[in-house]
């Protein structure tokens, strides 16, 4: 799935795979998120992944222009997940809009872990 956007001088397509990577990044940069989560279906288990690897916490659909996205997080203990998740969805959806031009649609935070941050 790519996001397409028409102008005067051509077409421009984006890979789901960039609009993934540019979500997952502007997500680790919020207040409150220790990082981006991984998920082994088969044994359950959640695991932070390194900053290089944020897209992977990441699912992004796009159709009719329009992108949904899945942020897998992480987020510090002790912090107001309903506060980090507001300030994430604000965020990620300002700049993936602001960067591809097109509407982000929907914004699902799945919450898979607490880590203690120092």
């Amino acid at each position: 799935m790519k996001g397409r956007m028409s102008t005067n001088k051509g077409d421009i397509l984006i890979d789901a795979d960039v609009l993934a990577q540019y979500a997952g990044s502007a997500a680790v940069e919020c207040f409150g998120v220790v990082g981006m989560a991984s998920i082994n279906m088969k044994d359950g288990l959640v695991k932070l992944l390194k900053r290089e690897s944020v897209s992977h916490g990441v699912n992004v659909a796009v159709e009719e222009n329009k992108i949904w996205v899945d942020l897998h997080i992480i987020v510090a203990y002790g912090v107001s997940i309903s506060a980090v998740a507001e300030n994430l969805i604000s965020n990620v959806k300002y700049k993936v809009e602001e960067f591809t031009g097109l509407e982000v649609a929907k914004i699902n935070i799945l919450v898979e872990g607490v880590r203690v941050v120092d």
